[in-house]
């Protein structure tokens, strides 16, 4: 035991890292999948066909394509279109991308479940549609959604280990890369997944306590 603490103390700077880079990446990436999610969402609610059509052919294309698939191709594919980005821009990017799919079907779950009257009295005041979106049923819809949002969350945290693959030295890779150095793979891994449960732990019990407050609101 002692053994490991003196590892601990040795190897937590360099994890720390790590850490920070994985924490930049998943708030990134979760403003970018938050904004293209409602986006999405509020075009697949859309009463014209075309529109709602086209946001339907977005996200499910997204859904279908692996999110490794899609880190790959915004670091190595849009270097050959001109656009050169950074690791890190490619991995918030990709993995923005990527989670605005499964955002854009929670917001689109949540603006569903707001009563329909409430919109048609909206409307009925003449309220246009993005008047009656952003006043009367995206606050609502916030609500309903949090519980799911936050899964999400935790999702995209422990997925960030995905921008590995592409050079992000995130706790994954930093850890993968002081394991290879140092030989300590019991060591070394313990401590990334104990940095992961420190991650996670506070955004699950936050969530636990969001769906409490929620189920109560809701009685």
């Amino acid at each position: 035991m002692n053994e490991f603490l003196q590892r601990a103390f040795e190897y937590l700077p360099v994890l720390l890292q790590g850490v920070w880079m994985t924490v930049l990446v998943t708030v990134g990436a979760l403003v970018i999948s938050t904004v293209l999610g409602l986006f999405w969402a509020v075009m697949r609610l859309s009463h014209r066909r075309w529109i709602s059509g086209t946001g339907s052919l977005i996200v499910n294309f997204l859904r279908s394509v692996p999110i490794i698939v899609q880190l790959f191709y915004v670091y190595f594919v849009f270097p050959d279109l001109g656009f050169s980005l950074s690791a890190l821009s490619a991995a918030i990017i990709g993995l923005g991308v990527a989670y605005s799919s499964y955002q854009a079907e929670d917001f689109r779950a949540g603006i569903q479940a707001v009563d329909s009257g409430q919109r048609e009295a909206a409307h009925s005041l003449g309220m246009s549609y993005w008047q009656q979106m952003s006043r009367v049923t995206l606050p609502q819809a916030v609500r309903i959604i949090l519980p799911s949002y936050g899964n999400t969350m935790i999702m995209l945290l422990k997925d960030s280990s995905l921008a590995s693959t592409i050079t992000v030295a995130e706790l994954s890779l930093q850890g993968k890369m002081l394991a290879s150095s140092t030989f300590q793979n019991l060591s070394v891994f313990t401590l990334v997944a104990l940095l992961y449960v420190c991650m996670c732990g506070p955004l699950m019990w936050l969530n636990r306590r969001v769906e409490k407050s929620m189920a109560r609101a809701g009685r």
